[in-house]
């Protein structure tokens, strides 16, 4: 029973059900509280936990073999200690850095071109009134997101070839046709385009649902004082889509030197290995080809760690200078 003060009258009742005694940031339900409250929540979280257990987590345990040789028929963990001899390796290797130079300016190309283009293209279709055109647009910008990457590498392929679309409207307007995927200061500019057409819908699709919880009561009062459809955007509409632009640069950035491997394989040949060659297919063609995984392990940790570091530094940076971050 609680007594509670209503105008000057005090009224005597039962405390709700839901409304108990204040609780500290200390003070923890018992766990069959917790199950009966949030169990269908677990039992749906099981299945994921396995998969990053199964095939994220479990596999890092191989990472052992960059510090041990690995003899095929052998342990999964090396026969026999070598310590960083497969580090200073791909250290003392120009091939590996040449490859890693390509990567970054993939990476960075990429994360340049195709991060700033889904937040224009939602500001714009913030703006359409139209809902029927909207939708067009929407439905046919992220359509290619559900191709798979060997449709969308078939479909360059044959754009680009010697007898495709491209060249023959070139040839058309009297120029000569140009071997692009023969050519390797073009390999970048593909890549970069078809990801950028293959991504940019879904990516529109998250800050269009981020701009709709800004509030819309700021647009009105920038009206008043008299803010055009620019100062609106700039002062109201971004400051509002601020977090996830922030939270998904942050993931581009962890991803940065994991360019598509699927992608390059399939486009590059080994007259574009100069520019299109990437650490992905590196260690594809030196572990798996060559057969030399304990080399291929120590690259990819050596990735592994630098994607780490730079989330962490991306994070860090942002929680100083905008006051956002993942954690």
């Amino acid at each position: 029973m609680v007594a509670e003060t209503v105008g000057r009258r005090q009224v005597v009742g039962r405390r709700p059900w839901n409304t108990g005694p204040p609780r500290g940031h200390g003070t923890k339900l018992p766990w069959r509280v917790v199950w009966r409250r949030d169990g269908v929540l677990y039992l749906m979280a099981v299945l994921p936990v396995l998969f990053l257990l199964i095939f994220r987590y479990g596999p890092m345990l191989g990472n052992v073999i960059a510090f041990r040789r690995f003899r095929p028929g052998g342990s999964i963990f090396g026969e026999e200690w070598v310590g960083l001899l497969y580090v200073d390796m791909f250290i003392n290797d120009p091939t590996f850095w040449h490859v890693f130079g390509n990567t970054v300016i993939i990476g960075a190309l990429t994360l340049i071109v195709g991060f700033p283009l889904p937040i224009v293209l939602a500001l714009l279709l913030n703006e359409v009134r139209k809902k029927a055109f909207k939708r067009a647009v929407q439905s046919i910008s992220y359509l290619p997101h559900f191709l798979s990457v060997v449709i969308v590498a078939g479909m360059v392929m044959q754009l680009l070839s010697l007898q495709g679309t491209v060249n023959q409207i070139t040839e058309a307007l009297g120029g000569e046709a140009v071997p692009y995927l023969q050519r390797p200061e073009w390999f970048r500019a593909i890549y970069v385009g078809s990801e950028v057409w293959q991504t940019l819908g879904w990516g529109t699709i998250l800050y269009l649902a981020a701009l709709t919880t800004v509030d819309a009561s700021l647009y009105e009062a920038a009206r008043i004082d008299g803010a055009n459809r620019w100062r609106q955007t700039w002062h109201v509409t971004l400051p509002g889509i601020r977090p996830t632009m922030i939270t998904l640069l942050i993931l581009n950035i962890g991803t940065f030197l994991n360019v598509g491997f699927e992608k390059v394989l399939l486009l590059y040949s080994p007259l574009t290995y100069a520019t299109g060659d990437v650490i992905s297919t590196y260690l594809y063609r030196v572990g798996l080809v060559s057969n030399n995984l304990s080399y291929a392990a120590a690259i990819g940790l050596f990735q592994a760690c630098i994607g780490l570091v730079m989330v962490l530094s991306a994070n860090l940076i942002s929680r100083r200078m905008t006051g956002a971050s993942l954690w």
